[in-house]
């Protein structure tokens, strides 16, 4: 599973134990070389049906929260603090409602967070991995059962998801994040380098955390990724400044209670609401940084990397940059593609979460011999969608995030309209009057250079290219050129032959790569995830290398033999 690795073999593992047990015990716990074992699956994904359960279950979560403006403090060591820099998280699609009040840290709380997790983190060290490994377990199952409801009504009203778009989010991954990592930690321990003679020496190989804390960034966008980022470095037993999305303070949050319900040590993830580049400056100046966990804007991810450039020579260590950045994600249609399927498929794609997805379809490849089915095919069924509030359970998109994402969308679509390169297909209307609302929009371009084809939008807007049939292979080896980035992209084709060739010349392209399915939906365990280029460091959450990012290992040799001698046999006369 992990490169250049030698699984212990039962018999050695024995030899170990039995030669070994001094070694084992004293030097390094039995607890760090062989965990218990366990098995896991992927949390169902429940179906809201009329009815059902888990459908009443949430509607009565929503109606407990509609109407609440919960005060959320900045989380210290178990101490709450607020300051005079208060802020507001609105509903998007009903914006003139509230359902958070909170507070951006100062830098002097900031510096103090840092202080706590340092302290906090000199016990949580000493917790064995298996007990952390349990507390992981015990509140996976907690956010499975009794906490479901509220973290998907939580992310629902927040974030603008629709029903089942929080349940494949806040309930489902972010369950997913903490049991498949903490299988992976488990995993990560099978490895022992070779004792090639146990009754003389012994080789182990244990995982520390890194040397100082952790500086969380987390978006708004997945309320799993922002749990997975802030918590899961803490199963190898580092500590963390968690700084959430201004516009998912609610689900964030709630998480952050989650875990200290469940007995999780104060400190060692505190939780602080931040101005961006005040947080930014603070974390990167300290020399105990040992590591930034991010996923947002390219921008933002190269700034963060240029601070840490400017400070390295104050820091202890060599911080770690682990960064997740969006993309322009594409659908490679080939002249031979099920149009059914590419239709369907494009419209999930590009437009369940408002596009508002870091795997979203942005561009698309299209056939000459096809264009006219599949542009008929998208234009029928964007009449068929509800864009709408998502208490409503028949809406299918709604509001985008906040006001500066709506301008920056609208912009795009005002670009579409007046560019002579561009037009509108379908969609392009938009409305703030109530909500952030702006309807799946599909534009045609002439040309593959085109901003809209080119530059990430992060909305409801689909850019298509039309090629001529006789330029496929043309087409497909410039894929790579249009844009920056290389995160997800997805071909459809019914020639084997061609396909197979394809996805030799387009693996750069994407880190995640799908064939005649859509470029987004993929699981834990099953797709880990993560690209290259300008969409970040492809360290693949939901996959077994991610935990080796926040291990520090460490190989220990004991010898059983005395030594006496300094001289070597061939010395003497």
């Amino acid at each position: 599973m992990l490169p250049a690795t030698k699984t212990i073999s039962s018999e050695m593992r024995r030899n170990i134990t039995k030669v070994g047990q001094r070694a084992i015990s004293s030097v390094v716990p039995k607890s760090d070389i062989e965990l218990k074992d366990f098995t896991i699956k992927n949390e169902p994904i429940l179906t809201y049906l009329p009815g059902s359960k888990e459908r009443a279950e949430i509607q009565a979560a929503l109606d407990s929260l509609k109407d609440v403006c919960e005060d959320i403090p900045i989380v210290i060591g178990g101490k709450e603090y607020r300051t005079d820099h208060v802020q507001f998280q609105v509903m998007p699609h009903d914006h003139q409602k509230k359902v958070a009040k909170f507070y951006w840290a100062t830098p002097e709380l900031i510096k103090k967070a840092i202080d706590t997790s340092l302290k906090a983190k000199v016990e949580w060290e000493r917790i064995p991995i298996d007990e952390k490994i349990s507390m992981f377990l015990k509140i996976s199952e907690d956010m499975a059962g009794k906490y479901r409801a509220q973290l998907n009504a939580a992310t629902m009203l927040g974030q603008a998801k629709t029903v089942i778009q929080a349940e494949i989010d806040s309930a489902c991954e972010l369950v997913d994040f903490y049991r498949f990592n903490t299988y992976f930690a488990k995993e990560l321990h099978s490895y022992q380098p070779i004792s090639e003679d146990p009754n003389t020496t012994l080789n182990l190989m244990r995982y520390r955390p890194l040397e100082g804390f952790i500086a969380a960034v987390t978006p708004f966008n997945f309320t799993a990724i922002a749990g997975n980022l802030a918590y899961t470095p803490s199963v190898m037993g580092n500590v963390t400044l968690w700084k959430p999305s201004d516009t998912a303070i609610v689900s964030n949050y709630l998480i952050f209670k989650i875990f200290k319900e469940a007995g999780f040590p104060d400190g060692v993830v505190n939780f602080l609401p931040s101005d961006g580049p005040v947080f930014g400056n603070t974390v990167t100046s300290h020399p105990e940084l040992a590591a930034i966990n991010f996923t947002g804007s390219v921008p933002t991810f190269q700034w963060l990397w240029k601070a840490v450039g400017q400070n390295i020579e104050k820091y202890t260590g060599f911080p770690k940059l682990v960064g997740e950045c969006g993309g322009k994600n594409y659908h490679f249609v080939h002249p031979t593609a099920e149009v059914k399927t590419v239709v369907a498929s494009t419209v999930r794609s590009a437009f369940e979460y408002q596009g508002q997805k870091c795997s979203a379809c942005s561009r698309m490849y299209v056939p000459e011999s096809l264009w006219p089915q599949i542009k008929e095919g998208l234009i029928e069924t964007l009449k068929t969608l509800k864009v709408g509030p998502v208490t409503e359970f028949d809406t299918f998109m709604s509001a985008v995030i906040d006001r500066k994402s709506f301008n920056r969308i609208t912009g795009y679509i005002e670009h579409a309209k007046s560019s002579p390169n561009t037009s509108i297909v379908a969609g392009g209307t938009y409305d703030d009057s109530v909500g952030f609302y702006i309807q799946p929009t599909i534009v045609q371009t002439t040309t593959p250079t085109d901003k809209i084809f080119t530059e990430e939008i992060f909305g409801p807007v689909i850019t298509i290219w039309v090629y001529p049939d006789a330029d496929v292979e043309s087409v497909m080896n410039s894929i790579g050129t249009h844009t920056p980035y290389a995160l997800t992209g997805a071909m459809y084709c019914n020639d084997q032959e061609f396909a197979n060739r394809a996805a030799e010349t387009l693996k750069q392209t994407a880190g995640n790569f799908y064939v005649n399915d859509k470029s987004t939906g993929s699981v834990v365990g099953q797709q880990p995830f993560g690209g290259a280029r300008l969409s970040g460091t492809n360290d693949k959450a939901g996959g077994p290398h991610y935990m080796l990012r926040w291990a520090s290992a460490q190989a220990v040799k004991q010898t059983f033999v005395p030594l006496h001698d300094v001289g070597y046999p061939y010395m003497k006369k």
